[in-house]
């Protein structure tokens, strides 16, 4: 779990990354205590309102945490197909949201999904999806909804959560904003 000192830190850096590309394609160095340097997978959302404009991730926790929220937050603005790129104009109402994810744990048993804590991420062959925790929460999903729509999300049928050559794995995610 990251301190208080360590999650403000880390939105400072995204804000002063995200401000910074945006204005002139320029990213600083992430001057971060060793807690941010630890090797951690993570999201970040940015949202205009209560409206998504952009989320991307970063799965495998191959680089230090302020790397993969540097990658992210620029990637959320500029490569989400989802969304437009995020403008200058909308920097000032922008709302950065980082969720930095545990290691995953693959279960056995859907029982062991516990909705609002975790996280899940399916994978079949060459389709894979992911859902955070918040998710679920947002929606007001039940177990058998969260596993239907993770599959939807990987580009499975929503009954594939069912079938044995499919792996489901849970995360938490330690969320936290501006």
């Amino acid at each position: 779990m990251l301190c208080t000192a360590d999650k403000t830190a880390l939105l400072e850096f995204a804000r002063k990354t995200l401000e910074s590309y945006l204005m002139n394609g320029a990213t600083p160095s992430c001057a971060a205590g060793e807690s941010l340097r630890q090797k951690k997978g993570a999201f970040v959302s940015l949202h205009l309102g209560d409206e998504l404009r952009g989320c991307i991730g970063q799965l495998n926790p191959d680089s230090e945490l302020c790397e993969v929220v540097q990658h992210c937050v620029i990637s959320a603005a500029a490569e989400d197909t989802r969304f437009l790129p995020i403008t200058k104009d909308e920097l000032p109402e922008l709302n950065i949201e980082i969720s930095v994810l545990t290691p995953f744990q693959r279960i056995q048993r859907v029982g062991e999904i516990e909705v609002g804590k975790h996280g899940l991420y399916i994978a079949q062959g060459h389709f894979k999806g992911l859902l955070l925790p918040q998710v679920a929460s947002q929606f007001g999903w039940d177990r058998v909804t969260f596993l239907r729509q993770t599959c939807r999300k990987s580009g499975l049928p929503e009954s594939a959560w069912q079938d044995p050559k499919t792996a489901i794995y849970t995360f938490e995610a330690e969320v936290f904003s501006e």
